[in-house]
């Protein structure tokens, strides 16, 4: 197995990681935030939202040393944007994990948990939703235009991004909540686009021409001549 086909494989998995436990924390927790039902549930939620922002952050990781070949800033900006959307993960089990220590103490739990309860809304549209769509914006620009995989498939995250941005600017705005009808339908085809990726990175990796049409990475002139200090992700990745 090539480099380049194990750094495809190892984010595959990642992202559809971020399957696995998003979907299961979501079921787990919601019972407890609608009405305080099943705390056991909802810590086990917190556990699997850890997950998936280590998850989140490792796909834009794990794909750098390739999406810095097709356009570094795109690459860099990528990394930032999962990276800022594992934080609001965070920050909403931050909230959750609050709530359940205060479930005991009727005072704190009448004056804290409202307040703790829309940190989690806020956080949960501003991380899975519009970081979510500004991720398919950037990465599937990117993949678009080297056509690392078919190009059918950045199409449904370059078309859902947008809609996912107006559907959460609708919500911020006041115009419907999240998880109505509207909002859980703009959510589709971001969620489309990253199981796809998910499953073709897994099955296929990379398309080889598209990859050779890629500039090698080039060193530094300073990194050139002295050499890296810590071994690059990719090289790790590949051993």
């Amino acid at each position: 197995m090539t480099h380049d086909r194990k750094l495809a494989l190892v984010a595959g998995v990642l992202y559809l990681a971020t399957f696995v436990t998003s979907m299961p924390a979501l079921a787990l927790k919601t019972p407890f935030l609608d009405s305080g039902a099943h705390p056991l549930w909802a810590a086990w939620g917190s556990v699997l939202e850890v997950l998936l922002a280590a998850a989140c952050v490792g796909t834009a990781v794990v794909l750098y040393p390739v999406t810095r070949r097709g356009s570094e800033p795109l690459g860099l900006a990528f990394v930032a944007s999962r990276t800022i959307e594992a934080a609001l993960i965070l920050v909403g089990v931050l909230a959750v994990l609050s709530l359940l220590s205060l479930r005991n103490d009727a005072v704190a739990t009448a004056t804290a948990s409202a307040a703790l309860t829309e940190l989690h809304t806020y956080a949960f549209l501003l991380g899975p939703a519009v970081m979510s769509a500004t991720n398919a914006l950037l990465l599937g620009t990117m993949l678009y235009r080297t056509r690392l995989v078919p190009r059918v498939i950045p199409a449904v995250g370059l078309v859902g991004g947008p809609l996912l941005l107006v559907s959460s600017a609708g919500v911020m705005l006041g115009a419907w909540t999240q998880m109505t009808a509207i909002g859980t339908v703009a959510a589709l085809p971001v969620a489309a686009w990253e199981f796809a990726l998910g499953i073709w990175l897994v099955a296929k990796g990379f398309r080889p021409e598209a990859l050779a049409a890629l500039p090698s990475p080039v060193l530094s002139p300073t990194a050139a001549a002295s050499g890296p200090a810590v071994p690059e992700l990719d090289s790790v990745v590949a051993s």
